[in-house]
């Protein structure tokens, strides 16, 4: 993927010179634990991360426009759950600073058009624990339907156990959605 423009966000590769921005959305302990990773606690350990995230071709730099910064993450990642080579994953994560302006959202659903109309996947599934109300709400306006709960799924970065809230949208659950997902 090149990049994705959509109202307010650029959606492209990361580089390394976010550093700054990664690190700082990643060290609020606010941040990380709602997606299963524990907060950084030094630029370093944000560095050793970001390389990563450079050469990836499944995760990708939420930019906002108007302040030239990144200040989150989104992916497509294989399906752990899923035993289909055409499912992918959701998984997003957004600095605190910019919480409850609809920027998720907006971020997810230009991926989620990616998804089905670049990549011609057959199946996008994404996933939240019980108390990450703010994911299942970006969730449910992009359109996914309930699943149901895998119970004691995932094992966090410090030992805990969780059920995983479960939701997937089909190629033509996709399709039919249209313009209702705006």
């Amino acid at each position: 993927m090149e990049e994705i423009r959509t109202d307010r966000l650029l959606i492209r590769r990361f580089k390394l010179t976010d550093l700054s921005d990664f690190y700082y959305y990643a060290k609020n302990p606010n941040v990380g634990p709602n997606a299963g990773w524990d907060y950084h606690r030094s630029k370093e350990e944000s560095l050793d991360i970001l390389k990563n995230f450079v050469i990836s071709d499944e995760v990708w730099a939420i930019e906002y426009f108007s302040e030239k910064k990144v200040i989150g993450s989104i992916g497509l990642h294989k399906d752990r759950k899923r035993d289909n080579k055409d499912a992918k994953m959701l998984g997003y994560v957004l600095s605190e600073d910019y919480w409850g302006k609809g920027i998720a959202t907006e971020a997810a659903k230009s991926i989620i058009k990616y998804a089905f109309e670049e990549l011609n996947i057959d199946i996008l599934s994404v996933y939240h624990y019980p108390f990450n109300e703010r994911s299942r709400n970006v969730i449910l306006k992009c359109g996914f339907n309930f699943e149901g709960i895998l119970r004691r799924a995932t094992v966090t970065y410090d030992g805990k156990i969780y059920d995983d809230w479960c939701y997937s949208l089909t190629r033509e659950e996709y399709f039919k959605l249209g313009d209702k997902s705006e």
